[in-house]
């Protein structure tokens, strides 16, 4: 996981708003855990107390994103979250031993 990534989970574990270089994370402190997850300005991802939804960023299928997204299901979700892979330039979702085509807003629950 890269630096920058790891510091993007812990400013969320935390409930800090923060930013770096492409990345921001905002925090709403009246709603228990809820941050929103930016890249280039873009919205990919939400973590609230209980789930992850997870967004392209307004259809950037880049591995950029991908790798932000695989960060917060690897910090936040079970281990048999396996997170976001790639076949055939379509993005699929593998999350407790099931596998579905990733589309924006799809929720996988926090542990």
């Amino acid at each position: 996981m890269r630096k920058i990534e790891l510091e993007m989970n812990e400013a969320i574990r935390n409930g800090h708003a923060w930013s770096k270089d492409n990345t921001c994370v905002t925090y709403d402190p009246t709603n228990k855990m809820s941050a929103e997850v930016f890249l280039h300005g873009n919205h990919i991802a939400t973590v609230t107390d209980n789930s992850l939804k997870l967004y392209s960023g307004g259809g950037w299928f880049t591995n950029t994103t991908k790798s932000r997204l695989n960060a917060l299901i690897n910090e936040f979700c079970e281990p048999m979250s396996n997170g976001i892979f790639q076949k055939n330039w379509n993005w699929y979702v593998r999350a407790f031993n099931t596998i579905t085509p990733f589309h924006d807003g799809i929720t996988i629950p926090v542990v």
